[in-house]
């Protein structure tokens, strides 16, 4: 019986470590995509802001001067308590404001902003968050990029280093640039499509026209992306474009990874299994990875649940079941660790010291919160993240 247990918690977390391996092999040199000349093509930039009116000027001025040629910059002003809009109007953007209390969320406000440029659509549109600013070049390499290839395009999303900050706060960005740079980079060379991760996201019109932006889905970004890839339109990443955000303080990182991984979670469990049989079915390997990638659990839950599975089938080999399973787990979640070391030795020592990655195992502490209210009750509305 103890052998059967062994076998079993082993069958549990082969999929996800052989996944994630995969991609953190497959990712650590990324790729930038390969751009089409020709004049650049009408594009509008779309920034949705809800209170933001401490910073938004601050990054309309960082932004503004790096619109490509024929682009302007519409900023959504969703459900303001303060004066966002008229902020915004005075750093130079086209403000449109939204007062609906009843749908919140981003997006509600992407799909105002669709209504509003429907009247005169643009060739692409560019999702840019509104702490968010981007690399020189950047905007003009995602326009270029969607309107050639009629597919979404999401660029390199990151959050600015900072060394000072405390190890939890380092440790989460670079848990994000794993994510948003090494995996995604491993998706596109495995075939993959790419996972829209919220801001950088270009869409040529005709697709931005029918995604399902208006809901309150809390991850928006993954399902709109989902529902793309599905109808034949998957997104591609691009590495060469990059885009930068602020963390938040310790506090704020983890009411924003509570309510991210929680809707991740929820959202991998209702996409995971028809995207595996639809690229089994439809004879679309990248679909049905994609499927594999959803069920991954975020990296520090997986780590955790790897930690335990070695303990326990350390413990039974100690009590006679065979050393099989054991040594299987232990090559497994070893491959996983040498890709995030290479992540990290490649991508990631702005980020997170070596000092403050060595307190990983105090990160998983750190958010256990975010585990156990998942088993009381999983967040699901949209909150604002404090900066």
């Amino acid at each position: 019986m103890l052998t059967v247990v062994a076998w079993a918690i082993l069958a549990a977390i082969a999929l996800p470590n052989l996944v994630i391996a995969a991609e953190l092999l497959a990712g650590l040199r990324p790729r930038a995509l390969q751009l089409p000349g020709g004049p650049a093509p009408d594009a509008v930039v779309l920034m949705p802001a809800h209170d933001e009116a401490a910073g938004i000027a601050d990054t309309l001025a960082r932004v503004l001067p790096l619109l490509p040629a024929r682009a302007r910059l519409l900023v959504v002003a969703d459900n303001c308590t303060d004066d966002t809009a008229a902020r915004a109007q005075a750093a130079g953007a086209e403000v449109t404001e939204r007062h609906d209390p009843g749908a919140r969320g981003k997006g509600h406000a992407l799909a105002h902003g669709r209504a509003v440029l429907a009247a005169h659509p643009p060739a692409v549109v560019i999702v840019l968050d509104a702490d968010c600013v981007p690399e020189a070049g950047a905007l003009e390499r995602l326009a270029r990029s969607a309107a050639a290839t009629v597919r979404p395009v999401q660029a390199t999303y990151l959050l600015e280093p900072r060394p000072a900050a405390s190890p939890m706060v380092q440790i989460s960005g670079f848990a994000f640039l794993v994510k948003n740079l090494v995996r995604q980079a491993g998706l596109a060379r495995i075939g993959a499509p790419a996972v829209l991760t919220g801001s950088g996201m270009a869409f040529p019109w005709e697709l931005f026209a029918r995604a399902p932006l208006a809901t309150d889905d809390i991850v928006e970004d993954l399902a709109i992306g989902v529902a793309l890839a599905r109808s034949g339109a998957p997104p591609r990443f691009d590495a060469g474009a990059r885009i930068w955000s602020v963390p938040a303080a310790a506090g704020g990182t983890l009411g924003q990874r509570t309510r991210w991984e929680h809707g991740f979670l929820r959202t991998a469990r209702a996409v995971t299994l028809p995207l595996v049989r639809e690229g089994i079915g439809r004879v679309r390997p990248g679909l049905a990875w994609l499927g594999l990638h959803v069920a991954v659990p975020p990296l520090a839950l997986l780590l955790g649940v790897d930690a335990a599975a070695v303990a326990t089938l350390a413990l039974g080999w100690l009590l006679g079941t065979s050393p099989v399973p054991f040594a299987t787990a232990s090559a497994l979640v070893g491959t996983v660790g040498l890709g995030v070391i290479a992540a990290w030795v490649l991508h990631g020592r702005a980020q997170v010291s070596a000092g403050a990655l060595a307190r990983a195992p105090l990160y998983l502490v750190w958010k256990l919160p975010i585990y156990l209210k998942l088993v009381r009750r999983a967040e699901t509305q949209w909150v604002r993240t404090e900066r």
